[in-house]
């Protein structure tokens, strides 16, 4: 009999002990889920097509055409651009920088005919820019949100600008000027798959200018020295094709 009650009573206090024990247990728990980020870094090609606007100046001794104007005559451009490019990207956090070349075609031309005829210039010959193709090479940065990227881009410009002076009278004087010059812009971009990126971007150029001497006096078709410069403004549209660089997780 007493044999039975201790056994009854030794398992009424193991009973009781029992959930102490087990709040002492550590708790069973599912590993955290990942999030997939979008790694950046690699090597890139694409290509690129859009349009632009220039702005051309034309200054000769006979000075700005009226009031505070800094020209001789002025006169736009418009047309289509198309190329491709290469680059590079380091991606460490958010922060992705990295390097890219290109090159493009470009069919922005434009001329001062209709101001000349009106009467708007001090001159009377006609000046045309062409800028046939151009190239350039930058340094990219930018702040990354996963798959989307917002990046400023910067360096030097390069290009062939074909200029025409016509005058009345004396004739046609066209001739290449190899600019050189400076570029910034930004833009935006996402990775539509893991190797696949579009992307749209505005860049700026600004060239430097170029001087028509005299032979010794006047032009080779009779105009006043002279000097022109270019700037030129452009929106594209372009894709990218990046090699490796898979998605990383993240906690």
């Amino acid at each position: 009999m007493k044999r039975i009650l201790l056994t009854t009573v030794s398992l009424g206090i193991l009973g009781l002990m029992g959930p102490a024990f087990g709040a002492d247990l550590p708790m069973y728990t599912k590993a955290p889920v990942t999030t997939p980020a979008y790694d950046w870094s690699g090597f890139y090609v694409g290509v690129f097509g859009g349009g632009g606007y220039g702005n051309h100046n034309v200054n000769d001794a006979l000075g700005p055409a009226a009031g505070f104007a800094n020209f001789t005559a002025n006169y736009t451009s418009q047309g289509g651009v198309a190329g491709g490019e290469a680059g590079f990207n380091w991606q460490s956090g958010s922060i992705v920088a990295g390097i890219e070349a290109d090159g493009f075609w470009s069919g922005i031309k434009g001329d001062d005919a209709s101001a000349v005829a009106a009467g708007a210039f001090p001159i009377a010959s006609v000046d045309e820019d062409n800028l046939r193709w151009g190239g350039t090479l930058r340094v990219r940065g930018g702040i990354a949100v996963d798959r989307l990227l917002l990046f400023f881009t910067g360096g030097w410009a390069y290009g062939d600008i074909a200029h025409t002076n016509t005058d009345p009278v004396n004739g046609v004087d066209k001739f290449t000027v190899h600019a050189n010059g400076l570029t910034a812009g930004g833009g935006i971009a996402y990775a539509i798959t893991n190797n696949v990126i579009g992307k749209f971007e505005y860049r700026y150029y600004n060239f430097n200018g170029y001087n028509r001497p005299g032979l010794p006096v006047l032009t080779a078709n009779g105009q006043l020295p002279y000097t022109t410069e270019s700037t030129y403004s452009v929106v594209t549209l372009g894709l990218d094709y990046k090699f490796g660089g898979p998605v990383v997780a993240k906690y």
